[in-house]
């Protein structure tokens, strides 16, 4: 009898270049052009696939402000840069941010295929439906999707997306050269598709890759978003503040996965990985103190605002009662917003205590490598995680988890020393999806 494969936990780079908080664009080691540096993407994909990490991951969004991050301000287009990461790797995975609301699905189709072909089968798409509502005015709209609208667009238009990946069945170009015949014409399919949103005809002109489509993540963690994800996702990025909140996410996605037939083992939920590292617990809880004391309030309400849409907190008393904004939480990052505002009533936190403690990057790793992969192990065992997403930005903080952290996770057999596949559908344990046009002939002539 055929054993099943050990459950292998997965490893993912978050590349953000300057930084996505206030800080790490200070670090001398941390060039000030590195979001805009292909070199620097290239350099740090190369050391993540020698670390023998399943994926690195470009994060986007389309709207910023004078105050947003430093990485949010000037950095570049993901699938373009992906792309030229594909030429300098061989094996991990390349994962993007796109949005639903502001795209057509048949422009997408066509990017992450060409992405897709271009490594041999490595994409990854993260489905997101955009949580700032500033985006609207630079698409033509005065006014943001309504949330639950985002929502059921983005569901049709994966589905429409996903439809254009089989526009043709694998073997659909025979390349007959003396025959003259380069495709078999029945084996290329329009979609036609017309939805509430949508009106796509289809065929895409690209075949698909070795892993048959690029990945579908999802990063949505609103009642609508992991409703979205049970549905769709292959993976899913999170963000958990505690183990608790974790294995509480890790539990209702997986649930939901399940009432809907799906397997939930097919799901692989990745939650954002900060660590504080040192050679001992002590060094690293000193240095955890001393980078939260490098936090600037003003810098802390800015992050804080930007998960209500940007919005301006620097209005209220700092030490007064965080201000009553449910309303601002109902069409931006909504599952975000509706915990600061939970979390912060209940607890009767001020403003001042509210910033500092969802305006920064918090984390539960904090510790020695030996502390560090024990805390993992505990999440990847008891149901927490399947796997983590590392922020890279400081080298030396990416250096100490790859050359310390690492190891010990491979030792504890937790962790691969060597890629067993070339796709990041292999990576992650996923098969590959049957043509659905050669599927329902195969299913037609069996009935026969």
């Amino acid at each position: 009898m055929t054993q099943s494969p050990a459950r292998q936990l997965k490893l993912g780079a978050i590349l953000t270049g300057v930084g996505t908080d206030q800080l790490t664009w200070r670090d001398p080691q941390v060039p000030g052009t590195a979001s805009i540096d292909i070199d620097w993407y290239v350099e740090n994909a190369r050391l993540a696939e020698a670390s023998k990490f399943d994926l690195v991951f470009i994060v986007d969004s389309p709207f910023i402000t004078p105050d947003s991050a430093p990485h949010f301000l000037n950095r570049l287009e993901p699938l373009t840069l992906l792309s030229a990461v594909a030429a300098s790797t061989r094996k991990i995975g390349l994962v993007a941010t796109l949005t639903t609301s502001y795209w057509e699905p048949y422009n997408v189709a066509r990017q992450f295929a060409s992405l897709d072909n271009i490594s041999r089968g490595r994409a990854g798409w993260n489905v997101v439906t955009t949580g700032l509502e500033g985006a609207a005015r630079n698409y033509g709209r005065e006014a943001h999707f309504d949330h639950e609208v985002r929502y059921a667009r983005a569901r049709e238009f994966v589905e429409v997306v996903q439809g254009l990946w089989d526009s043709y069945e694998d073997d659909a170009f025979p390349r007959d050269k003396a025959g003259g015949v380069f495709l078999d014409k029945p084996k290329q399919h329009a979609l036609n598709h017309r939805g509430e949103f949508f009106s796509v005809a289809g065929p895409l002109a690209l075949s698909r890759s070795r892993q048959g489509q690029p990945v579908i993540f999802q990063a949505g963690d609103s009642d609508e978003g992991r409703n979205l994800g049970a549905h769709i996702a292959e993976g899913t990025f999170t963000n958990a503040e505690s183990f608790e909140t974790a294995q509480a996410y890790y539990r209702d996605l997986k649930a939901r996965a399940a009432a809907l037939g799906r397997d939930p083992g097919q799901i692989t939920v990745l939650p954002g990985l900060f660590p504080v590292i040192a050679e001992t617990d002590a060094e690293a809880e000193t240095l955890a103190e001393a980078q939260q004391g490098e936090q600037q309030v003003d810098k802390l309400l800015v992050e804080l605002g930007r998960a209500f849409g940007y919005h301006d907190f620097s209005r209220y008393p700092l030490d007064g009662p965080f201000p009553d904004v449910s309303e601002l939480s109902l069409n931006s990052y909504k599952g975000r917003a509706e915990r600061i505002v939970r979390t912060a009533q209940a607890e009767g936190l001020t403003l001042r205590q509210t910033a500092y403690r969802f305006g920064r990057l918090g984390t539960p790793f904090v510790g020695s490598p030996e502390t560090i992969a024990a805390e993992i192990e505990r999440w990847f065992v008891e149901g927490a995680a399947d796997g983590f997403l590392l922020r890279v930005g400081r080298p030396k903080e990416f250096a100490l988890f790859r050359e310390r952290v690492v190891p010990l996770l491979q030792a504890r057999g937790l962790f691969r020393t060597e890629y067993a596949h070339d796709t990041l559908r292999g990576h992650l344990g996923l098969p590959v999806p049957e043509n659905r046009w050669a599927q329902a002939r195969g299913a037609l002539q069996a009935a026969e």
